[in-house]
């Protein structure tokens, strides 16, 4: 790998690490539902999967969950478990529908939120114990179309400025 990717890489792991514990907090004030955030990390994870290749965005989000586990909400506590498992939900749907379909950025984006939402509920019906958390998903799939729209939207400015910075620094 060269430098200047590991570099890169490294600096959107801190930026995806630092987006994550920012919605947490910012989250509170915005949504009445517990657990709504806007997906700013998904901003991350979007623009490498299409300025680099999914092996490198799962690495990102891989370590981003473990991070942001260790430093902020507890490693291997329930929200960790949650998060991880909206993370790859949302990682693995953002792959298909870009790998399978013909779809825009923003719909990748949109996928990747609704999944997260499913992998989230999923998880906390598991560990907490409880299959009425069903109830709760068609109320977080409704806002999590909205907040992956924003999402792609974000994300496909910063790969338009990433790719223009890009050309420019190579001539």
């Amino acid at each position: 790998m060269k430098l200047r990717k590991l570099v890169f890489l490294a600096i959107m792991v801190a930026a995806s690490v630092v987006l994550s514990i920012v919605e947490s907090l910012v989250s509170v004030a915005l949504f009445i539902i517990p657990g709504v955030k806007l997906g700013l990390a998904n901003i991350i994870t979007l623009v490498i999967l299409y300025v680099y290749s999914e092996k490198d965005a799962a690495i990102v989000v891989f370590i981003r969950i473990m991070l942001v586990g260790l430093v902020y909400s507890g490693l291997f506590q329930p929200t960790f478990w949650m998060s991880l498992s909206g993370g790859v939900f949302a990682f693995l749907a953002m792959v298909f529908v870009k790998r399978l379909t013909k779809l825009s950025l923003i719909s990748v984006s949109v996928a990747g939120s609704l999944l997260h939402m499913v992998g989230q509920i999923l998880m906390a019906m598991i560990v907490l114990n409880t299959e009425t958390l069903i109830f709760y998903l068609p109320y977080m799939m409704l806002i999590a179309i909205p907040t992956g729209i924003f999402t792609g939207i974000v994300a496909k400015k910063l790969i338009t400025i990433l790719e223009r910075q890009l050309l420019a620094s190579e001539e």
